[in-house]
């Protein structure tokens, strides 16, 4: 049968330390109990035949010498291979979710939750006159951690497989509590036994690519199961906490809110167009009323105070008058009944605004004042009434109840769940002004042949001017159009849904300061962005964030800012958003780029220099960290990575986004959403109140600087060397599935980019990841880093390197990290991918890799002072350890499946069950590897 190794049972992947053995001992029957169900429906399904050849590749597996598995699987015909390969994926997917439920387990055993632990820190702080509590009430007013659901095609597993599991760990919990009664296990174990049947007649491969509504439908059922399970308790606790050190946190504050790229990320992506873009919100808007009309309705059932018991504000009684002259039928269906429980009453009234808010915004009608909502204030106002009626006749357990819950979550989430982020390529918005002046007929020069000052000055008059580039009747040309219309969208979708629904237009590989200027013109032509004479008089309906994506222009983050914010009429629009001025620093192309430790210490140097000089002229920096799952794009603990920012750089807002795999993984169990989310609310709480000025001393942290430079320096030239190299992308291609990829369906958006030569330059990030992952090199979350670590060492900085990693959370956590990716990565397994696959002229780039390998290992010990990698987390080791006893088979497979299906000749296709098995071992080593992209 599958299941786990007895030898070394133990697969809870927590961040470090030791479980209980409590712990070990429910997990380890939970892993026997689910692999004893997946092998009784292997049987069941495909014959004791199948199950037998199942056993005996994992026994194979476990060999020092894996030749006898090689043979084998190389004589398996196509059919069989599939079967293989949904076997071990099915095991990995059932172990991942049965992991997720005892890390929750594991990290819920301590007695103070990350918020409780937090807020006894700032109220320390207080207490101590580290700070005062102005600067609480100050920072609370704009604290805000917003995590960004993203598109990015990294999440191989299909919606329909992530709901069976979540079923699958509903009945496992219920299973393993102690107070149900016995006669009930029989059915219970039935049950499961059911969905892991069910699970095992799933396909796992998508049979058509999703479009962006897809990815949008994807991102609201993570985003209902959050407002629904965690984020009312999530706000409830950090309101208790926070009154524990007498910190009142306001009912309309928003410390948390949600964000996603679905529908509006259109950087590369041809599918996303202003209607899908309008599609979405309204796609996202519908799930989202309905989930506020149901918690309407849980308070319309819970909420039965009665006038006869209670007093009531004159104003909610006032209300009520004005609800029923505007609804009138809904009046006569409640008034019999509930006459006498106003709360009921105004919640009826609510309820039915709310629907037909809904039906409003699907039928495309007009708003009907006091009949249907405009806005989210409105809701917030009605429900706002009902508790203030309740404080005011000193009912504050009641007020500070369910009531108080509905408005944090609706404020949280709004009426469409979440708040659509516009990106698009710089490229884009240069072509539609070169439209737009060319044709006016008054440049000496094109546009497009204008330098970077030039446009700038160009740029910058017009914004100033009055006058519009595009008259009535007149055709603007392709380029400006397609700019234009989206525009029109967007103002469109704040028209029918509010300021909230879109509220940044991210610019991608943004160069110079004219990028910006640039769409902000634009804006101005679709009525979005009015600049008058100063802040008072400018409109500014959208705001504007650069993406700094490149080493070269993160090095440039700094300076651009500043002449950005000198521009008059930029520095007018930024007054007129608040003066809050967004920024997103990308981590997945500066990686790729010039390597991890250049890529992080330049993002952590920019950090620095945009805290400065968004200090300097009064403006609320708010960083937008573009994080993927793997730590070659920045993954990595959240709550770690906003720990360890440069001081002062976190100042309430801050947005991080979540791709692929990873919020399944954060996300699929509210328990573990729950825990997620809370654990990096604190350490913005944290961060924002704490870590607001330097704890070290200038010549000790200059000395620091210099150290990663070298370090950073080092490593982007080593780095360089080789993926420069002409033999890299045959080599790249060659000894990764990256080609194979596109056929997994796994996202809207092409994994090239347009236009390219089809070189490594026009492949997007990441797949870049992905494909380094799947044959377990993982090159991109470590190579560089121990020639740059011992370029620091040789140079007498040793000991520096050790203070380095002891005291300073930036340098800790990269060091962390990258000893993670150290430990997936199995050069042996690699191995057999580039002796299989790899073209005989690119075979010497291994011995590269491998010699890098050896001394990033040998230079991170040293570091870090321990004797293996992971010394410090023996859970996580040992669960890696166990992890590639199950994913050697499946790399063995895909290595042989490469080979065949590359050997068929061109002009024909492949056998269709070599395709799908092929694809289904990429989707099973990404379940083993998690965090893939």
């Amino acid at each position: 049968m599958i299941e786990a190794d007895r030898r070394e049972p133990d697969v809870a992947q927590f961040a470090g330390g030791v479980s209980s053995d409590a712990h070990h001992a429910a997990l380890r029957a939970s892993v026997r109990l689910l692999g004893r169900l997946l092998g009784e429906a292997l049987t069941r399904h495909e014959g004791a035949d199948l199950l037998e050849l199942v056993e005996r590749v994992r026994g194979l597996a476990r060999e020092p010498e894996d030749e006898d598995l090689h043979a084998l699987l190389a004589e398996v015909d196509p059919a069989t291979a599939v079967v293989l390969a949904r076997a071990f994926t099915a095991y990995f997917q059932l172990v991942n979710v049965t992991e997720q439920q005892h890390r929750y387990a594991e990290l819920a055993t301590g007695e103070a939750g990350p918020l409780a632990v937090a807020v006894e820190r700032i109220g320390a702080a207080l207490a101590g006159g580290d700070i005062d509590a102005d600067l609480v009430a100050d920072v609370l007013a704009r604290l805000e951690y917003r995590p960004v659901f993203t598109a990015h095609p990294t999440e191989a597993s299909r919606r329909s497989v992530l709901e069976l599991l979540r079923k699958v760990a509903d009945q496992t919990t219920a299973l393993a509590d102690a107070s149900r009664p016995a006669q009930e296990r029989p059915l219970a174990e039935r049950r499961l036994a059911e969905l892991v049947d069910q699970l095992w007649q799933t396909d796992e491969i998508r049979i058509a690519k999703p479009d962006p509504s897809d990815e949008a439908r994807t991102a609201i059922y993570y985003l209902q199961s959050l407002a629904e399970d965690v984020v009312p308790g999530l706000l409830a606790e950090l309101d208790r906490v926070l009154a524990g050190i007498d910190v009142e946190l306001p009912a309309t504050a928003r410390p948390l809110r949600f964000g996603t790229w679905a529908g509006g990320d259109r950087d590369g992506n041809p599918n996303v167009t202003p209607e899908m873009t309008l599609q979405v919100l309204e796609l996202q808007h519908d799930f989202g009323l309905r989930t506020l009309i149901a918690q309407v309705e849980d308070l319309l059932r819970e909420l039965t105070t009665s006038s006869r018991i209670v007093a009531v504000s004159e104003e909610l009684m006032s209300s009520l008058q004005q609800d029923a002259a505007a609804l009138p039928v809904t009046w006569e269906s409640v008034r019999r009944l509930n006459a006498e429980e106003p709360y009921r009453l105004k919640l009826s009234f609510i309820r039915v605004r709310l629907q037909r808010t809904r039906d409003r915004l699907a039928a495309g009608t007009a708003h009907e004042p006091g009949r249907d909502y405009l806005g989210l204030p409105e809701l917030i106002d009605d429900l706002v009434l009902v508790r203030d009626s309740m404080l005011a006749d000193g009912d504050r357990l009641t007020g500070d109840g369910a009531i108080l819950r509905a408005i944090r979550t609706a404020v949280a989430m709004g009426a469409g769940l979440a708040t659509m982020d516009v990106r698009e390529h710089s490229g884009k918005h240069h072509a539609a002004l070169a439209e737009l002046f060319d044709r006016l007929g008054e440049l000496s020069t094109p546009y497009e042949e204008l330098d970077r000052e030039e446009r700038k000055e160009l740029l910058s008059a017009e914004l100033r001017g009055r006058r519009p580039l595009v008259g009535a009747g007149v055709d603007p040309g392709p380029a400006a159009t397609a700019s234009l219309d989206l525009m029109a969208s967007i103002r469109t979708a704040l028209d029918t849904y509010g300021p909230d629904v879109v509220e940044t237009y991210i610019v991608s590989m943004t160069h110079d300061v004219d990028d910006l200027l640039a769409v902000v013109l634009l804006a101005r032509e679709a009525g979005l962005v009015e600049i008058g004479r100063d802040a008072a008089a400018t409109t500014a309906r959208l705001g504007f964030a650069p993406l700094f994506e490149t080493v070269a222009e993160l090095e440039l983050a700094g300076p651009l800012l500043r002449t950005l914010l000198e521009d008059p009429g930029y520095r007018r629009v930024v007054a007129a958003r608040g003066d809050v001025q967004e920024i997103m620093l990308g981590y997945s192309d500066s990686s790729k780029d010039a390597g991890i430790a250049a890529s992080q210490w330049q993002i952590h140097r920019a950090q620095r220099a945009l805290r400065d000089i968004a200090r300097e002229f009064g403006v609320v920096l708010r960083l937008f960290h573009g994080r993927g799952g793997s730590v070659g794009r920045g993954g990595g603990p959240t709550g770690e990575a906003i720990m360890s920012q440069p001081y002062g750089s976190l100042d309430g807002p801050i947005k991080i986004t979540e791709q692929g795999e990873v919020i399944s993984d954060k996300y699929t169990l509210p328990t573990l959403g729950r825990q997620n989310l809370e654990t990096a609310l604190a350490a913005v709480l944290e961060a924002s109140l704490l870590h607001r000025t330097s704890l070290l001393p200038p010549d000790v942290l200059e000395g620091w600087n210099s150290t990663m430079d070298l370090v950073a320096g080092r490593g982007q030239e080593v780095y360089r060397t080789l993926v420069r190299d002409p033999e890299l992308v045959p080599f790249f291609s060659g000894a990764t599935p990256v080609d194979e990829l596109g056929k997994l369906n796994i996202g809207s958006r092409p994994s090239k980019r347009p236009g390219g030569a089809g070189g490594l330059d026009d492949l997007r990030a990441i797949p870049w990841v992905f494909g380094w992952t799947q044959s377990r090199i993982i090159l991109p979350g470590w190579y560089g880093v121990g020639s740059g670590l011992a370029a620091a060492r040789e140079a007498g900085r040793g000991e520096t390197l050790a203070e380095m990693y002891g005291s300073w959370a930036f340098f800790r956590t990269f060091v962390s990290n990258v000893s993670m990716t150290l430990a997936k990565t199995d050069l042996d397994i690699a191995a057999r991918y580039v002796e299989a696959l790899v073209p005989g002229a690119a075979t010497h780039l291994f011995d590269s890799i491998r010699k890098e390998h050896a001394r990033t290992v040998s230079e991170v010990l040293a570091v870090t002072g321990q004797a293996e990698l992971l010394e410090s987390a023996p859970v996580l080791r040992r669960t890696l350890e166990l992890r590639d006893h199950y994913l050697a088979p499946l790399h063995a497979l895909q290595v042989s499946l490469l080979a065949r299906t590359r050997a068929v000749p061109d002009g024909e296709e492949p056998d269709p069950d070599l395709q799908r098995a092929l694809l289904l071992t990429i989707n099973g080593i990404s379940a083993g590897l998690r965090n893939t992209g």
